[in-house]
């Protein structure tokens, strides 16, 4: 039996080129199953369908042929597709077929065409990793010769404004409190009470306050 899987991020996404392609391969749009999901794992219904949860059992059997258009249609991180490519094609015992890169198809009954699919998604996931483990870098290096303003916050070369969250502000009676809170004269839960404040909240300004008062 041959099954086609499409995906989209968003449900205002449309998936009418990918459907278009699998047509060519499954007979019936009944065997074609369709995610509007993001890529970055794949906790998606239609694909859990597919290959089956511990509650369910696979649509999938063995011998299958599953279609897709292109790789990032099955997923966007290389780590979990490889682990998804291993589950479909060793533990499921079915066959993968990937539209827009020909050397991705398990359909060969022959070993050195199992070989070469598993030896280039082996190389895209690294060259993926070694992208992810770039752009991490490239990202530090522009945080790190960010100019800081007089309250420590690092400044976008780009907008001329702070990057991250904005700090959270001291109620107007935060000394008085704070003070006799730190004098004994009223308990954690009183002060939070008085200055209005959640307990995580209270706790932060407090650090805060101590370290900018050493």
């Amino acid at each position: 039996m041959t099954y086609g899987y499409a995906r989209v991020s968003s449900i205002s996404q449309n998936l009418d080129r990918q459907l278009l392609q699998l047509r060519e391969y499954v007979i019936d749009d009944r065997f074609i199953i369709c995610d509007k999901s993001s890529g970055k794992d794949f906790n998606r219904k239609g694909y859990n369908s597919l290959v089956g949860t511990d509650e369910t059992a696979p649509i999938l059997h063995e011998n299958d042929l599953l279609v897709i258009t292109s790789l990032d249609r099955l997923g966007r991180n290389y780590t979990e597709i490889k682990h998804q490519w291993e589950h479909l094609t060793q533990t499921l015992k079915v066959n993968v077929k990937v539209l827009d890169m020909p050397l991705l198809d398990t359909q060969s009954n022959s070993l050195d065409g199992k070989l070469i699919s598993d030896l280039v998604l082996q190389i895209l996931s690294y060259v993926s990793e070694k992208e992810r483990i770039s752009i991490k870098e490239r990202q530090k290096a522009g945080i790190a010769i960010m100019p800081v303003d007089a309250e420590g916050r690092k400044i976008s070369i780009k907008t001329g404004k702070p990057t991250g969250r904005p700090k959270t502000p001291y109620p107007d009676n935060w000394n008085a409190i704070y003070t006799e809170w730190q004098s004994g004269k009223i308990t954690a839960t009183k002060a939070m009470q008085l200055l209005n404040l959640k307990k995580t909240v209270f706790y932060k300004l407090a650090n805060q306050y101590q370290q900018n008062n050493l």
